[in-house]
């Protein structure tokens, strides 16, 4: 009989336990002190009877056997007959009309006994854990009750304008099996959620749900009141999703962005930066999203592959030199500046031309034919200009080392008729091509270069920032005539209400080539800034914006990242790069849900009123109403009472901070604030995109006003990507729901569980992009099932423990000692990948360790000691006393993975957990992480060196039995007979004493699973192992060289009705004639009735 789907089928002809997986035993081997496969070549799994009712189900012949299941049932069908089922007894109902003859032994044979069962069931029980952890306080408990110090991981907030995806997934369960691992370690883990409130995100979604009418009477207030109903409720529902991850927090007092008490605290920040001097307001050039009317920082844009820009390639008429460099008046008036731009809407603007001082550059004539000129019009990507029909000599400056490249990009030839560096070029003059004004050329800076373009830069204060550092050296204007919307303004001209990114752009190329002015035009693809939330791209421009001044702190800040722990250790050097290079962080935003900023304006000279005490006043009204109090107050109220005379001469500010510069302030309003946590934090862990987001927005905000960085350590993870690699899109169908991850589609099929995801999240190296699908998922379903039945094989044999069983260390069988060495390896090992997070180890070591090694070799063998070694036999005590200790300890390493599979496991353990203080630890997170054992790590080498031999040689035993087999030599494993020779005189020595040994679980045939094993002290001239007598052979090459040949022949002896072993001993017995000796010993001795489950 089989188990399969919760279901007991019938197999005509009896099976043995160990014939599950004997074929794919072919070419395999194992390595015991390195933990890998040591049996690869069996998925062993054995099914059991469990809790069968007297009234259907008896236990009868032996020959009809079924056996306990450490894995899932479906593996086996195909095996099933392949190696020995041993002596686990088995029924049929007699509802089946099959004669079955009674089991005179039943109830001497110790079957495993569990109500855990082998399907998790999670849509079910899952949420029954989680209700438990719930109603006992658990976390609160365990936390509470640890004795080891503070561990705090700040929670990085997510955006509260939508449902997770994978990326929530992903960082929440990293952070989880953290935490998790430190309340098993004794330390007190103190975790707040938090979320990002505020922002445009949340702003447009509000709109958005809006008609036209209904927004045109939205108010300021009415606005920021929809939008904080709107996150108070995403963030309900990312919460509830959360929970069902299986993470644990403080989920009744997270922090929310948009609570009096944060945004106060957030005004504090503010107001100690502005103190200190490092806030300003500025007209400087912003990265600027029309599409959302308002200014962005570096951390809210993208750069998506694939945009194309119109690039220009322009002239710039030179009208006067200086004394360094007459040799260009010869030139003079024919002669013009080649500049190159992405962007001819900034030409308006133009202010300067910069060159590089060290570069070389000539004047160069351009020779064009008719017949270049017609062969270049022809071409549909690129775009002439008029000015090379006139027909008149023209010279240009350009770089020496392009006019190669120009000469191919142009289709014309250029000849050089003189050199100059361009430093002699600094203060030549030219005249701007549309507004007729004189401008300079200027020196710039590293960014010329000559991979690209002329070697001569168009420079627009208003719209560039090297452009505007260079302008702020010469004095240049800063010209920007473009509005919040991204049209020219009057200030433009001609192009006064056309789209800067649209028509405008055109309209400049066209006027340019009007006025001679335009060389060529082609399509140019580059990355380009776009707007993160409207997916739209965004301008550079110059407007009154408030800034914090980075270079005040910045090496300040540069020290302390070389302090922190960063994880992966490359981090490390991609914020510093960003940190270094960074500019004046732009805080203030255009928009109405946010924190203000709390500056007045004078009415007529709009200089700003910011102080300690107008900071102080409007911080501590903020904290007892809200923000919206800036709202709804009137200026007399905001001001402090010294003011209020002068209220009427000033007026409310409306702009709003960076949603930056609110999370950023996240270690003030939480670390800082909240009793039980501790500044800084012991853990950062997001994303590796917030290196330019919330860890360096923490950092800056920090460091500007207590100098330090508020984290010890940070970790940062990659995105999640579909199984092909690709990014998940809506548009592609490729997308995978967490949700439906764990509770199946619309059927609820394919419901895998919150564990089966968490063991997905520890599979992966997260430090890299991670990829996740049906595929993945399976296989990840896979390893869990097969980690389950192992641990309910574990339960089921522990029924009828005690500790007080519990066999002394030295009494124990050498395999049993090797057992333990391997567990404790295991658990050191784990543990160490625990404190490095490096979680994929973790994952390769169970799979490894407890789904293959554990429950192929080692449980493999125990079954006979387990099933018919006698109910309080000392080979089974011993046994039970392995299990116990593999039983506690697998399940305390995986409950910070699989949290929910562990408890389920201790809520159906069979005897209590007793910790060092003596009491019961009732949930598995209270047992703490388990002890180190060294008596068991000092299981001698030259001994862990022998095991793995003999676990290799067991492989190589079980190929030479797989070929008996298949002659038809034997059925099962027990009906061989294994002879084994060795040259070498000690390991010959060896293995006879295994042969012989006092404890019966050493023995070679136990370890074999066969009925019999002889050692020939030779094999010359012997009769006994002569080809009729041992027809199939093998050999074994150890380690140190030494061959051991390996021959089976059919067992010895008869069958024996209760173990299935054959043996000579079998009809011996007057009162037991069909048992062999072993068996006769316990049948002869009164023993409970443990066998048959009623």
């Amino acid at each position: 009989m089989k188990m399969e789907s919760g279901r007991f089928i019938n197999f005509s002809t009896p099976t043995n336990i160990y014939s599950l997986t004997r074929m794919a035993m072919q070419n395999s081997s194992c390595k015991a002190l390195s933990l890998k496969n040591c049996s690869s070549f069996r998925n062993s799994t054995v099914f059991g009877l469990l809790n069968l009712k007297s009234s259907s189900v008896k236990v009868l012949s032996l020959l009809h056997a079924t056996c306990y299941s450490t894995g899932s049932d479906t593996e086996h069908s195909s095996s099933s007959k392949r190696r020995s089922r041993g002596p686990v007894m088995a029924a049929r109902k007699k509802s089946e009309g099959e004669r079955q003859d009674d089991g005179k032994y039943k109830h001497t044979v110790e079957l495993p006994r569990t109500a855990f069962g082998l399907r998790a069931n999670s849509v079910v029980r899952e949420p029954e854990i989680q209700k438990i952890w719930d109603e006992n306080q658990v976390y609160k408990r365990v936390s509470g009750g640890n004795t080891g110090g503070k561990f705090v991981l700040h929670d990085g907030p997510p955006y509260a304008n939508g449902d997770l995806h994978m990326g929530h997934a992903l960082n929440k369960i990293l952070k989880d099996i953290i935490n998790r691992y430190k309340l098993l370690q004794n330390f007190q883990v103190h975790y707040v959620p938090g979320w990002d409130c505020h922002g445009l995100p949340i702003e447009l979604k509000v709109l958005q749900s809006l008609d036209q009418e209904v927004r045109k009477e939205l108010t300021p207030i009415k606005l920021r009141a929809k939008a904080a109903k709107f996150a108070k409720s995403t963030v309900k529902n990312q919460m509830a999703a959360f929970k069902r991850y299986g993470v644990w927090g403080d989920w009744d007092h997270p922090y929310l962005t948009l609570d009096p008490e944060y945004e106060s605290a957030q005004i504090e920040v503010f107001g100690q930066m502005a103190l200190k001097g490092y806030i300003y307001r500025g007209r400087k050039p912003v990265h600027w999203s029309p599409s959302s009317r308002t200014a962005l920082a570096e951390a809210e844009l993208e750069y998506p592959e694939g945009h194309v820009s119109k690039s220009m390639y322009a002239i710039f008429r030179l009208v006067s030199t200086t004394t360094s460099c007459k040799l260009l008046d010869d030139f003079v008036p024919n002669l013009g500046l080649a500049i190159w731009t992405t962007t001819p809407w900034t030409i308006p603007a133009n202010a300067a031309v910069a060159v590089n001082p060290k570069l070389q550059y000539a004047v160069v004539e351009v020779n064009s034919s008719p017949e270049e000129i017609t062969a270049l019009s022809s071409n549909k990507e690129k775009r002439l200009g008029h000015v090379f029909k006139e027909n008149k000599s023209m010279y240009l400056v350009v770089a020496s080392d392009l006019v190669p490249a120009l000469e191919a990009k142009w289709g014309m030839k250029l000849m050089v008729k003189a050199t100059l560096t361009g430093a002699e070029l600094e203060n030549c003059r030219y005249v701007h091509p549309i507004e007729g004004r004189e401008s300079p050329v200027i020196i710039g800076g590293d960014y010329i270069t000559t991979e690209s373009g002329t070697g001569l830069v168009h420079t627009a204060p208003g719209h560039g920032q090297e452009d505007y550092v260079a302008g702020l050296k010469y004095g240049l204007p800063v010209l920007s005539p473009v509005d919040d919307e991204g049209r020219f303004t009057e200030e433009a001209g001609q192009f006064k209400g056309l789209n800067v990114l649209g028509d405008g752009n055109t309209a400049v190329i066209d006027c340019l080539d009007e006025k001679l002015s335009m060389i060529m035009v082609e399509p140019y693809k580059h990355k380009y800034p776009y707007d993160w939330r409207t997916k739209k791209p965004t301008i550079f421009r110059a407007t009154e914006q408030w800034f914090a001044s980075v270079e005040g702190f910045r090496k300040a800040a540069l020290d302390s990242i070389t302090k922190v722990t960063w994880f992966p250790p490359q981090a490390e050097n991609r914020i510093s790069s960003m940190a270094s290079s960074r500019s004046d962080w732009c805080i203030s935003r255009q928009r109405t849900w946010g924190v203000p900023i709390p500056v007045f304006y004078h009415v007529e000279t709009k200089e700003p009123l910011m102080n300690e005490e107008t900071i102080d006043h409007i911080e501590t009204i903020i904290s007892q109403k809200g923000s919206d109090a800036w709202w709804y107050l009137k200026v007399e109220e905001l001001l402090p009472e010294k003011y209020h005379n002068e209220a009427s001469n000033y007026e409310k500010g409306t702009d709003t901070m960076d949603v930056w510069f609110d999370s950023g302030s996240s270690w003030a309003a939480v670390l800082g604030k909240r009793s039980g946590l501790s500044y800084p934090a012991d853990l950062y862990l997001e994303g590796t995109d917030q290196h330019r987001g919330w860890f360096q927005s923490s950092l800056l905000t920090s460091i500007a006003t207590n100098g330090k960085a508020p984290y010890h350590g940070v970790i940062t993870h990659g995105f999640v990507l579909d199984e092909k690699g690709f990014k998940m899109s809506k548009s592609l169908g490729n997308v995978v729901d967490p949700r439906t991850i764990i509770e199946g589609g619309k059927d609820k099929k394919d419901a895998f569980g919150a564990d089966v995801l968490r063991l997905w999240v520890s599979s992966v190296d997260y430090t890299g992009d991670v990829m996740i699908g049906q595929t993945v998922l399976r296989q990840m379903s896979d390893v869990y099932r097969k980690l389950r039945g192992t641990l309910r094989f574990l339960l089921g044999n522990l029924h009828d423990w005690k500790a007080e069983y519990a066999v002394p260390y030295d009494e124990l069988p050498m395999i049993d000692q090797h057992a333990l060495f391997q567990l404790e390896t295991v658990v050191k090992n784990i543990k160490e990948s625990y404190d490095d997070y490096q979680f994929f180890k973790i994952f390769q070591t169970i799979q490894r360790f407890v789904v293959v090694d554990l429950s192929n070799f080692y449980l493999d063998v125990a079954k006979d000691r387990l099933y018919v070694g006698g109910t309080t036999s000392s080979t089974r005590r011993s046994c039970q006393t392995v299990l116990a200790t593999q039983l506690l300890s697998i399940v305390r390493i995986i409950a910070p993975i699989l949290p929910h599979l562990a408890e389920d496991v201790w809520q159906n353990l069979p005897f209590p957990f007793i910790d060092e203080n003596g009491d019961a630890a009732k949930f598995v997170f209270e047992s703490g992480w388990p002890k180190s054992n060294e008596r068991h790590l000092a299981f001698p080498e030259k001994e862990v060196d022998f095991w793995a031999m003999i676990l290799e040689l067991r492989t190589e035993v079980n190929k030479v039995l797989e070929a008996a087999r298949a002659a038809k030599l034997i059925g099962s494993s027990l009906e061989a007979k294994v002879y084994l020779h060795t040259s070498d005189a000690d390991l010959l020595s060896r293995l006879t004493n295994m042969c012989a040994s006092e404890s019966e679980a050493d023995a070679l045939h136990r370890i074999f699973i066969t009925s019999q094993v002889e050692i020939l002290p030779f094999l010359e001239d012997n009769a006994s192992v002569s080809e009729n007598n041992v027809p199939l052979t093998g050999e074994y090459l150890t380690p140190s060289k030494n061959k051991i040949w390996i021959g089976v022949s059919r067992a010895d002896g008869l069958k024996c009705e209760r173990c299935w072993n054959f043996s000579l001993q079998v009809g011996s017995y007057d009162d037991h004639p069909t048992l062999c000796g072993r068996c006769h010993s316990i049948v002869s001795h009164p023993i409970p009735a443990l066998a048959a489950a009623s």
